[in-house]
């Protein structure tokens, strides 16, 4: 069956349509933090922050449909529920950050967050890290880094290097913080001596992408003096950290002490329903609505602001950023108990969790991770990998993930880690 399914996705999608696993899992069904696939297989969803508050929650599907059923149009007619919505959400931000474009995806709002610096600052250039990723549109590939944009980097992008656990930068963690905001510092100069000013600088404040390093709270002060002293933006992308996942904060923003001037959000708002927003100050949307002309023609739409109304009303009734942060705690404390010679750090906060690989040199063990990665979905457990060199567990379940989960989850990689070869560490 999957090898069928498979031939008609190359004959109807093109090739290299990216799958999860070397043998992909044909899911058919999902309920609370479990999905079944077509042969009646259970697994543990211990990767999957769409449905945030657990997959198919009855509250948000029944929302769905009985907007359905009403109405849905877009933003061009007046209608209450994308206001509500918005209401809401900004309630939960601080900063003065109080109005909201909705969309579709996360690559739609850091598109606009990006026209917004430009807007404010009347300036181009724009920062990112060199192991990131905010997005599929033009604009936002530029700043990804998994497959650099064909003809190479445009001009107007500067990416500065990353902070890492392992291997910190300025060779120490009490220098990286230092180091990482020097050169933003430099990238900053260049852009304003290429001409093409300085408009802002586009962050994950928990640095999924870039393998979430063990960073102190206050690690992106300096970062943000030297940003403002040069007049550019705080792009905020909070697509993965946001909405209670770290447990400590309903932001990540909050959690890194940082202060935004926009905020973009995106795949868990909605519990899988296609919705993503950029939220920011008055003064910041008023210059963007000014410069640009937008309009986005299922964003905001009744069903979409339903669907994540609910969404937000779970997480607050079902107390889920106190479970993210009570069980996130439990399940960090049981990785980092966990022994193997080619584990070399358990980190992450909340329910964003994961374990770097290393070979007995101290580099990445990439093919260590990969096959872990495999041997557990073959045990029943969804996870993946994250990092510049993709040997970093991503444990990212959904919320309502429990103590027995975990477990479940701690155990079964004990088991699978006992039973790897210490020679596939050698293997990255």
């Amino acid at each position: 069956m999957s090898d069928a399914i498979l031939a008609r996705r190359n004959r109807l999608m093109g090739p290299n349509v990216p799958t999860f696993y070397r043998d992909p899992v044909h899911i058919v069904r999902g309920q609370g933090v479990w999905l079944w696939d077509a042969a009646g297989n259970r697994y543990l969803d211990c990767y999957n922050n769409v449905a945030h508050v657990g997959h198919c929650h009855p509250r948000v599907v029944e929302a769905i449909a009985r907007q359905s059923m009403t109405l849905n149009t877009h933003t061009r007619y007046l209608h209450e529920g994308v206001l509500d919505y918005l209401e809401q959400l900004t309630a939960r931000l601080g900063h003065g950050i109080s109005q909201g474009i909705m969309v579709c995806t996360g690559s739609e709002a850091n598109d606009i967050a990006l026209r917004m610096a430009q807007a404010v600052t009347g300036k181009t250039g724009i920062i990112a890290t060199d192991n990131t990723y905010h997005g599929n549109t033009v604009a936002t590939a530029a700043l990804s880094t998994r497959r650099p944009p064909i003809g190479g980097y445009p001009p107007h992008v500067r990416l500065v290097p990353a902070p890492e656990s392992l291997a910190p930068l300025g060779g120490s963690a009490e220098r990286q913080a230092d180091v990482f905001a020097e050169n933003v510092a430099h990238a900053i100069a260049d852009l304003e001596d290429s001409g093409f000013g300085f408009s802002g600088i586009m962050l994950c404040p928990f640095f999924a992408n870039e393998g979430f390093p063990d960073l102190p709270a206050d690690f992106l002060a300096p970062t943000a003096r030297i940003v403002r002293a040069a007049g550019g933006l705080m792009l905020v992308d909070e697509v993965q950290p946001g909405f209670g996942r770290l447990g400590s904060h309903f932001w990540g923003h909050d959690r890194a002490g940082l202060v935004p001037d926009v905020v973009t959000v995106g795949k868990p708002m909605a519990n899988g329903h296609p919705v993503a927003a950029v939220l920011a100050r008055p003064d910041v949307m008023g210059a963007f609505r000014s410069a640009f002309g937008y309009f986005n023609t299922f964003g905001g739409n009744p069903v979409a602001a339903a669907a994540a109304l609910a969404t937000l009303q779970v997480m607050e009734e079902e107390g889920l950023q106190a479970n993210a942060r009570d069980t996130g705690a439990y399940a960090l404390a049981r990785l980092r108990a966990l022994r193997h010679p080619a584990i070399a750090q358990a980190r992450g906060a909340g329910l964003f969790l994961g374990l770097e690989c290393v070979t007995d040199d101290g580099g990445p063990a990439t093919a260590f991770a990969t096959e872990l990665v495999e041997r557990m979905r073959q045990r029943g457990i969804l996870m993946n990998r994250i990092g510049r060199h993709m040997n970093t567990l991503k444990i990212r379940p959904p919320m309502p993930f429990s103590r027995d989960n975990a477990d479940l989850l701690v155990d079964t990689l004990g088991e699978v880690l006992a039973a790897m070869p210490t020679e596939t560490a050698d293997a990255g």
